[in-house]
């Protein structure tokens, strides 16, 4: 057990906290959590049961992790919230358990930065250095892919998802699945373009961009139906695997149709 606790936590028995681990005042941390080393909970934070944390993680005051998923369906069933290493939750973020019907888990990567009253809810899968500005929430059973960033008070819908590298902007309310390296606005969301800015900041190369958006222009412009563009950008750019990556999203199962432009 972490010698850093402060007397005015409450920690149960069965919880498993690592090394350096600091639980400040008025804390709970409940049956069966699990902390890895040197994850710094600041004050006032309430980690309910099952819920795993990893390293390095730092979380504010107010922080509601584990809690119990907001789904009628749910009766009380162990399910399991799960979050990676070196991640910062602000003030007030939240981040519920998964359901029986849904996952099971609800789970969160490594390096991600949520601003303060940001929320993910049950069943969410959330990739590697995502960014949720003030507010940013997820409904139920949402994917979200690394290096998303999510801007503030946007709201993604239920089983939608956002792919590798998307950008979301602030008010948004996000009601169809944004592609890959798209960049999407609006109530209704609309799909505004690529992250060009967010490409060019992770150090994709001019070709990879000039690819992207040659293949961007193929799939929604006018001529043609769209599953005919699709099938054009799979053969033009089958050896561009940003681009596959694109039309693989976009031919995937999934609940949501896919965000598109406005017209």
């Amino acid at each position: 057990m972490s010698e850093k606790i402060h007397p005015t936590a409450i920690v149960d028995r069965s919880a498993e906290l690592g090394p350096d681990v600091e639980v400040g005042p008025w804390c709970f941390i409940g049956p069966k959590v699990r902390i890895g080393a040197r994850t710094r909970l600041i004050a006032s934070v309430h980690i309910e049961a099952l819920t795993t944390l990893g390293e390095d993680n730092v979380v504010y005051p107010f922080g509601m992790l584990g809690g119990p998923p907001q789904d009628l369906s749910y009766k009380g069933e162990p399910t399991t919230l799960e979050i990676g290493d070196r991640n910062t939750l602000r003030e007030h973020v939240a981040m519920h358990r998964g359901t029986v019907r849904g996952r099971s888990v609800t789970r969160v990567g490594n390096g991600g930065y949520f601003m303060g009253q940001s929320h993910v809810a049950h069943d969410c899968i959330v990739g590697d250095n995502v960014i949720f500005a003030q507010g940013a929430v997820l409904g139920g059973h949402v994917q979200v892919g690394e290096q998303v960033i999510i801007g503030g008070l946007a709201a993604v819908h239920q089983y939608g998802r956002i792919g590798r590298h998307a950008f979301i902007g602030g008010l948004s309310a996000v009601v169809a699945d944004v592609i890959p390296y798209g960049s999407a606005f609006g109530v209704h969301a609309h799909l505004a373009g690529l992250n060009v800015i967010g490409l060019k900041r992770r150090n994709f190369t001019r070709e990879q961009i000039h690819d992207l958006r040659a293949a961007y222009r193929l799939l929604f412009a006018e001529e043609g139906t769209f599953q005919e563009r699709l099938a054009d950008a799979e053969h033009l750019y089958a050896q561009q695997p940003e681009v596959m990556e694109i039309v693989a999203f976009i031919q995937a199962e999934a609940n949501r149709p896919i965000c598109m432009p406005r017209d």
